[in-house]
């Protein structure tokens, strides 16, 4: 029955919603722009971090080569998405 309850699941449920409470105080708590956007970008790959080994399950493959490749690539059109968003809709271009 032990091996039933997913206790790293819950652990990583609440984990999670204590980094998004910390996420929010930060908007609830007039902090400075400097630790406000330190504390976010600790939060977000905290955030990540947990999401990937505990629910998807990143570090359970035999393939890791294939699973860090296709993390890669997710975060380089992330990353193209949102220079591509902020160059057309921000800068103007």
């Amino acid at each position: 029955m032990k091996e039933l309850f997913p206790k790293q699941h819950v652990m990583g449920f609440g984990f999670s919603l204590l980094l998004t409470l910390v996420a929010l105080s930060v908007v609830t708590f007039d902090m400075s722009y400097n630790i406000a956007f330190a504390i976010l970008l600790v939060t977000a790959l905290a955030q990540a971090t947990v999401q990937l080994v505990l629910f998807m399950h990143a570090g359970e493959s035999e393939d890791k080569n294939t699973i860090y490749t296709s993390i890669l690539y997710a975060v380089f059109v992330g990353v193209v998405t949102i220079l591509g968003s902020l160059l057309t809709m921000i800068w103007g271009y």
